[in-house]
């Protein structure tokens, strides 16, 4: 017999394997050795009361035959678990299906569309992860950006050079089996029960190209350097690609694209918008890093467990409302690193990246102002996108070329002193800026009020000595591509899909989105 259990909680001084053991068997009412296997389920930390912490695991317990099941409760149950199954196609089309876009999403249809049997063209307009590792190392370096292969292009897309952060606010029967497939790519199986999951850009790379060769060995293509140019058209039905690479331009025949091509394929908006695809603009948010001594964070939210093996990094999601204005934390990057992530000569933008063991001295996380439509300075479709672009370009002219970014305290945006102990972590280096030549005052006022809420929420937020670093503009799509019902433009066989069209935010969000769009075209086969 197998029991779920809910709410074990463990001291972080005793979380080992017996101990889990112990309790789960006290909960049941038997004996340690009554239980054949516990599965883990869940694992989170509550830190709400410091002198308190506690670790709370969900699992699955297995009774030996001769053990008596106690009476179901409120903590335990039988288990219930949804199944995932990848839909067949009831014939095969005449034409395979193309996805432009090897991020999250257009890699999950891929291979949702794979294991249907479809064998699916992908198109990617950056490199392998191992090439595309070196540009990116070299842009670091030496501020040489390459716009086809960078933090934005290339296998795995924006999530590679991220934390790999794989929770989610949605909730969604494919969530499980997307997190089965990264652990049958090679991620580790804590990610299955973390309340928190997160696999860092080292354990993505390796990943993403496991996931790759699947596709490719069940008869689907990835064609890397290549770059959705145009669409043909005919009679308000998509008939064909145009693609780019470095030999040439040529056509592929298809009439089902799904369109997974990121939030920063400005040019692909900009061609679309052309072509008569409705887009919609659409809020988001911008703002800045902000970077803290891990070790001081650690101590701030754990206390006197801060250090401790069981706990790890400590990290915080934050948020208020100002004036009608949301303020936030994004993208947390426990022992991480800002990161260059521009995409277009000329601009500058960050983001955040930690490795798997998150061992960097500094914590750092954006901090954000939404903005509406409404707010935008520039009229249409892509008015967002613009704001982004002129907010970019004024932080590479202020810095004098070269992808520096624009830097400060919180002590010189507050008027407080400073003694610059948290050493920025951006490369390929920053420039000493006042923020309020960088951000418009709708942006920067909101965010200079939040740091002091925050710094009574967690101690130490608001220290003087803490780095702020900018801009970050490339917190989700300023775009919408719009689709219907069965996620298809106006345009007949146009799928819009993941982050890029609007339709997600984050690693999760996007592969759910790219399997629901895969879906979306195995019916309309099926038709």
């Amino acid at each position: 017999m197998i029991l779920r259990i809910k709410n074990l909680f463990i001291s972080p001084h005793h979380d080992t394997p017996e101990a889990l053991r112990h309790k789960a068997a006290k909960a049941l009412g038997v004996s340690d050795g009554d239980i054949s296997k516990i599965q883990l389920k869940r694992r989170s930390i509550d830190a709400r009361k410091k002198s308190d912490i506690r670790i709370v695991y969900t699992v699955d317990v297995s009774l030996k035959g001769s053990a008596t099941a106690p009476p179901k409760s409120g903590n335990i149950s039988l288990p219930e678990d949804p199944v995932y199954t990848v839909p067949v196609p009831k014939t095969a089309p005449d034409l395979r299906p193309v996805i432009a876009g090897f991020g999250p999403a257009g890699m999950f249809a891929g291979l949702v569309l794979a294991r249907a049997g479809l064998c699916p063209i992908i198109l990617e307009r950056g490199l392998p992860v191992d090439e595309r590792r070196k540009k990116v190392e070299t842009f670091w370096d030496t501020g040489i950006l390459d716009p086809e292969c960078n933090v934005q292009f290339g296998e795995g897309g924006a999530g590679t050079f991220s934390d790999g952060k794989l929770n989610t606010g949605t909730h969604d029967t494919r969530i499980i089996w997307v997190l089965e497939q990264f652990v049958r790519a090679g991620a580790p199986e804590h990610i299955l029960y973390e309340s928190k999951p997160h696999l860092g850009t080292d354990i993505l790379s390796a990943v993403v190209k496991n996931i790759r060769v699947e596709i490719t060995s069940l008869g689907g293509e990835v064609r890397f350097g290549t770059r959705l140019t145009g669409l043909i058209q005919q009679a308000g039905r998509l008939r064909g690609v145009q693609v780019t690479n470095p030999e040439g331009s040529y056509s592929i025949p298809c009439d089902s694209l799904i369109l997974a091509v990121g939030h920063s394929a400005r040019d692909t908006f900009e061609y679309l918008l052309s072509a008569g695809v409705p887009l919609a603009p659409k809020p988001f948010s911008m703002g800045i890093r902000i970077e803290h001594s891990q070790a001081a964070l650690n101590s701030s939210q754990y206390g006197a467990y801060a250090g401790l093996r069981s706990l790890g990094a400590a990290d915080y999601k934050l948020s208020c409302h100002l004036n009608g204005r949301s303020v936030y934390t994004f993208c947390m990057c426990p022992g991480g690193y800002v990161v260059a992530a521009a995409s277009e000569a000329g601009g500058v933008c960050t983001n955040g990246m930690s490795y798997s063991g998150r061992a960097g001295k500094n914590a750092n996380s954006a901090l954000l102002t939404g903005i509406t439509p409404e707010d935008f300075p520039y009229p249409g479709p892509l008015g967002g996108m613009e704001w982004q672009r002129e907010i970019e370009r004024r932080a590479f002219a202020i810095g004098g070329g070269n992808y520096m970014a624009p830097a400060s305290s919180v002590g010189r945006l507050l008027g407080l002193h400073s003694r610059g102990t948290i050493a920025p972590t951006y490369r390929p280096g920053v420039y000493e800026c006042d923020m309020s030549e960088l951000l418009p005052q709708p942006l920067l006022s909101p965010i200079k009020d939040a740091i002091s809420i925050f710094g009574r929420r967690i101690s130490g937020f608001d220290s003087p000595d803490a780095v702020l670093t900018g801009p970050e503009t490339r917190s989700s799509s300023p775009v919408r591509i719009l689709r219907d019902v069965h996620c298809q433009s106006s345009l007949a066989g146009l799928y819009p899909c993941g982050e890029g069209a609007g339709y997600a935010g984050g690693i999760m969000s996007s592969a759910v989105d790219g399997i629901r769009c895969a879906e979306a075209v195995i019916a309309n086969i099926n038709q």
